[in-house]
């Protein structure tokens, strides 16, 4: 089987791993109220320290926008992992962006999905925080971000608790 399960046997609950070397920080500190607000999901956001971002969960490629600035996977436990690569970088038409992934694609933690050009989305104006939310929590019985700070991919950054 492709999927690894989120959810353990004995506690109802998994984690989500980082997709991105940098540090977390609150959601409600990213600059994008759309974000901050939660309107959109409960996670973290991540300030990027390389162009990489992997896969934080095992699951199927559901959205990779066309500007390669986002990318979405449903997990085989349902949940719905958003991961958004800087703030209005849609504005990028995909400049500064390699996707290695497509609608439809079934990855495994750590697979890459995209490789971006961080020294150049900033110096086009852009900021590079990059929210990871998990898009449909009132699925859940909880959807908690981990401590903040220094984080490695592979590192925990949200627990999910199943209901």
């Amino acid at each position: 089987m492709m999927f690894k399960k989120l959810f353990g046997k004995k506690d109802n609950s998994c984690k989500l791993v980082s997709p991105i070397n940098g540090e977390t920080i609150a959601i409600e500190e990213v600059n994008d109220p759309t974000f901050a607000s939660g309107m959109l999901g409960k996670g973290v956001g991540i300030k990027p320290a390389e162009g990489r971002v992997v896969a934080p969960v095992a699951g199927e490629i559901t959205i990779m926008f066309p500007t390669k600035h986002a990318v979405s996977i449903l997990s085989e436990d349902g949940a719905e992992i958003l991961i958004h690569i800087g703030l209005d970088t849609v504005n990028l038409q995909g400049q500064h962006f390699t996707s290695h992934v497509e609608v439809g694609q079934k990855v495994n933690v750590g697979d890459l999905l995209v490789e971006f050009d961080a020294e150049k989305i900033k110096e086009a104006g852009y900021d590079i925080t990059s929210p990871v939310l998990v898009c449909n929590p009132d699925a859940f019985e909880a959807v908690e971000p981990a401590e903040y700070g220094p984080v490695s991919i592979g590192d925990e950054i949200i627990k999910i608790t199943k209901k």
